[in-house]
């Protein structure tokens, strides 16, 4: 997969509204009597970056606003950081940023248990209003985890014997001399 550079024009389309004889909204301005140029001089200060912050390859600056809290780690980050290496018409953008939410939910229940917190997962996924308003999708679906669960389990443990069952263990008994 190719990256593309921090340069923007070296995206197709980029900037393409940037040209205020070609503004799709010149004739709406009009209307409304709004002299002022939508892309003036007096715009209000941009949020601080004080965490790191993982941010497009397709935008030179960073975004006016933003809402990263808490700054990459773990598993996750390093996946989010590599997938931001990446176009955002890219696979390699997307797929690492879904995998890397899959794994920060394994991260955030882990990091509870290290705190001494046992999370209520059953309350936080919803299962007790899903059983009230959808009954019957909340049993099929659980009926479906729980034969998941017994043929993974099951299959786990017959490749353990299957491996023992294979070898023939010989005793050797010391002789009476």
């Amino acid at each position: 997969m190719e990256t593309t550079g921090k340069n923007p024009k070296n995206i197709p389309g980029w900037g393409i509204d940037a040209d205020p004889k070609n503004d799709p909204t010149y004739p709406m301005r009009s209307r409304m009597n709004v002299t002022q140029d939508p892309d003036s001089k007096h715009r209000p200060p941009l949020q601080p970056v004080d965490v790191e912050l993982l941010q497009s390859i397709e935008r030179p600056n960073v975004s006016a606003v933003f809402g990263e809290s808490v700054p990459p780690m773990g598993l996750s980050g390093m996946l989010r950081r590599v997938a931001f290496k990446y176009s955002e018409s890219h696979y390699g953008h997307w797929l690492p940023l879904l995998l890397a939410d899959r794994i920060n939910v394994v991260e955030g229940i882990v990091e509870d248990l290290m705190h001494g917190k046992v999370p209520n997962i059953f309350a936080e996924k919803g299962y007790a209003v899903e059983m009230k308003h959808n009954r019957t999708a909340f049993l099929t679906k659980m009926a479906t985890i729980a034969a998941v669960t017994t043929g993974v389990v099951l299959l786990l443990s017959s490749k353990g014997k299957k491996s023992r069952k294979g070898k023939k263990i010989q005793y050797r008994y010391p002789s009476a001399r």
